[in-house]
């Protein structure tokens, strides 16, 4: 039989893993780490070259990035313009990309190193998508993002393309630890988007071939939501959100959606447009704390939002850890210090977590399941360690019945068994 490819594309982090026989699905490694981060850098255009530097990705596009003198260009998270058909084309460097262009330098990248690590031809493919995508408010938004995927799918030298829902992949990867059939509920939280998965599991399942899947649900709140927060609340005040600036003899707030575009790491480089930074130019000349301004000016101009970004994740991490944690953003003339209590943040995210309890929720009603016949709750993605999180889960179903492993690539290993399964 020939080896199969499961790819878990995400908004932070991807993986791919390849499969041959049996219950055993083996990831692609990429240095020290199986998990590949979902960025491109297009480093600076020097003239003088004949040759344009090459697009690096993953490990290499933020080693290069923080590498470079004089910045290119970073870009992150693009798996959050998938449904939306405000993002067609992009200038990088004198070239329009697509957004299937993007995307596919990365799906490239991943199938490339499974080429290389396994020798295997890497044709075909299962690819993970979330059950909402993020943005997605119509069922027209859906399938353009499907269809874009797929489009760089085939970009990146896949001619065969199928579908699974990722919290149904991490479902299968958890149903090889099973010696009994249960309902299991999956919990896959990702950069965009948690989503969430009632499934029929077990050796009965398998054996009779059933298809495990009683219902799913998914809202577009997630790991980058959660750091949006800490972004607003604790960051963005030190860089004048909150404070004034005088105009004609009147004293008027600074502009809060420059603030909301430096929360959204995917949209930060779109501040340096000179328009956006005449007008900052200008407030920083009138405001009461010109300071703070100069602060933000500096980051942008810079391109130092994923160093912000890094820094707000770094202190949500040690969060879960920790009741206190630590915030610091040092560069040349910005210096951003300060501590937060996990009290605090979760006070943030308390209304996107009504949020996700009422997704939960609203998926058992629908399929009429108690939460007493929830034989386990498989957690999985970076934000399932999130104290407020699984303090949820262990409220509604019980602390005994939370499970988990692998966070940041378990979808990948399901993926690739699931395309095992219907080879």
């Amino acid at each position: 039989m020939q080896p199969v490819i499961g790819l878990d594309f995400g908004t932070t982090n991807s993986a791919i893993a390849v499969a041959e026989s049996g219950n055993q699905a083996t990831l692609a490694r990429f240095g020290e780490t199986n998990s590949f981060r979902s960025i491109l850098y297009f480093p600076h255009k020097d003239r003088s070259l004949p040759v344009p530097a090459e697009t690096k990705a993953g490990p290499e596009a933020i080693n290069s990035y923080l590498d470079a003198d004089t910045k290119g260009r970073l870009i992150l998270s693009i798996k959050s313009y998938l449904a939306s058909d405000l993002f067609t084309t992009t200038q990088i460097n004198g070239r329009y990309y697509t957004l299937e262009d993007l995307i596919a330098i990365i799906l490239r990248r991943l199938r490339e190193s499974v080429i290389e690590q396994f020798g295997v031809p890497a044709t075909s493919v299962v690819l993970g998508r979330p059950v909402r995508f993020a943005g997605a408010e119509t069922d027209k938004d859906e399938v353009l993002a499907l269809e874009r995927l797929q489009t760089a799918a085939k970009l990146a030298g896949f001619s065969e393309v199928s579908f699974e829902f990722e919290p149904v992949a991490a479902a299968y990867q958890y149903e090889t630890q099973l010696d009994h059939d249960e309902l299991v509920l999956i919990g896959d939280f990702g950069g965009g988007t948690s989503d969430f998965t009632l499934a029929q599991l077990g050796p009965g399942r398998k054996k009779n071939s059933q298809n495990p899947v009683v219902g799913t649900s998914g809202v577009a709140i997630a790991g980058d939501t959660f750091d949006s927060r800490v972004m607003m609340h604790l960051v963005a005040p030190k860089l004048g959100l909150g404070t004034h600036y005088v105009s004609l003899g009147k004293e008027l707030p600074v502009p809060v959606w420059v603030y909301s575009q430096l929360s959204s790491w995917h949209r930060t480089f779109l501040l340096k447009d000179p328009k956006t930074m005449a007008v900052l130019s200008q407030v920083k000349s009138q405001a009461t704390e010109p300071e703070k301004i100069a602060a933000l000016i500096h980051i942008i101009s810079d391109n130092l939002g994923y160093a912000l970004y890094r820094a707000v994740e770094l202190t949500k991490v040690e969060l879960t850890e920790k009741e206190l944690a630590n915030f610091l953003f040092t560069h040349s003339l910005v210096h951003v210090e300060d501590q937060l209590e996990r009290w605090r943040f979760e006070s943030w995210i308390q209304e996107d977590m009504q949020k996700i309890a009422a997704c939960v929720l609203s998926l058992l009603k629908l399929h009429n399941v108690e939460r007493s016949d929830i034989g386990s709750v498989f957690l999985t993605g970076g934000s399932s360690f999130v104290p407020v999180v699984r303090r949820f889960f262990a409220k509604t179903f019980g602390a005994d019945k939370l499970r988990g492993g692998e966070e940041l690539t378990t979808v990948a290993k399901g993926l690739a068994l699931r395309a095992l399964e219907t080879t």
